[in-house]
């Protein structure tokens, strides 16, 4: 799998704690240590807006299905709801006891879920004024460490080593123990199966449906960190940042190591593969780096 590095983007918000891609690929955000998330075109390294409002360090953004919205979580326990293109907050919402890890909107943008370090997952109307959560789920025993979020389903993953998937229209929970603390859980695109990564170096593969464990892929380091995980090349490949200065990619089916991407920087602890292209945002320490195919053009 041929990737190189396409650009490099000196962020200057201390240290960058996630990176993502908007809908449709063509920016991201970074959230940083300085409390502030950042907008950015990631090919030209233009930044286009800055927006502050956080009195703790920003944790997690997530943009919304036009764009127009964004919703942002911090160590200071709130979630803000933006205004994209104005840069202000819309709305200001407090109710998690502790410092919120990880954040998503649903399909139309209307509802935003939030995972936190106290145990719940809360899900916010941002389209009335109510500030009070509408749902609010606590049956972790431990930190929600990362959510999916797709039509009808709202997964968590926790540091108790469980995978939680709420099944809105049937009013069912489903939880699948792996018996490991969970840092990320991303879902693939058929929606067939769950990526976990988890505190003892390894990935793992969940069917969704069953919860049976299809695959585990090793290599790469996390120590203490909460490394991200991806899957891309339209469902056939695995990324995975490490705590030992690589990148390393995965054949989904085979399970075998297919890439180790070099770095300069000791953990790359955050990643995002562009929603409509082959493009991977890296976040490490105070950069973000691009990675995609050489012959690719820039259709943005």
């Amino acid at each position: 799998m041929d990737l190189v590095r396409k650009n490099v983007l000196n962020c200057d918000q201390g240290a960058v704690r996630a990176v993502r891609y908007n809908v449709d690929g063509s920016y991201c955000l970074t959230c940083g240590s300085d409390k502030k998330i950042k907008l950015w075109n990631p090919l030209t390294g233009l930044l286009l807006k800055t927006y502050g409002g956080h009195a703790g360090e920003v944790l997690d953004a997530a943009g919304s299905c036009d764009s127009s919205g964004m919703i942002s979580v911090s160590t200071d326990k709130s979630v803000i709801y933006w205004d994209v293109s104005q840069g202000l907050p819309i709305r200001r919402l407090r109710g998690h006891a502790g410092a919120i890890k990880c954040v998503k909107f649903n399909e139309d943008s209307s509802i935003a879920v939030s995972g936190s370090t106290d145990n719940t997952v809360m899900c916010w109307d941002v389209r009335t004024r109510n500030t009070e959560p509408i749902q609010t789920m606590r049956e972790a025993k431990d930190c929600i460490t990362s959510l999916v979020v797709t039509e009808h389903k709202i997964i968590s993953g926790s540091l108790d080593g469980s995978i939680r998937q709420y099944d809105l229209r049937a009013g069912e929970l489903t939880c699948d123990t792996v018996g490991v603390p969970i840092t990320y859980i991303v879902q693939t695109k058929d929606g067939q199966c769950i990526l976990a990564a988890c505190m003892d170096s390894a990935i793992r593969l969940i069917d969704t449906g069953s919860g049976e464990l299809l695959s585990e892929y090793k290599g790469h380091k996390t120590e203490d960190y909460h490394i991200e995980c991806g899957v891309i090349q339209n469902d056939t490949n695995i990324i995975s940042g490490s705590s030992d200065s690589c990148v390393l990619i995965w054949d989904l089916l085979e399970g075998t190591e297919t890439r180790k991407l070099q770095m300069d920087t000791k953990v790359i602890h955050s990643l995002a593969p562009q929603p409509t292209g082959t493009d991977i945002l890296l976040a490490m320490k105070r950069k973000i780096e691009v990675w995609g195919h050489p012959s690719d053009e820039d259709d943005n």
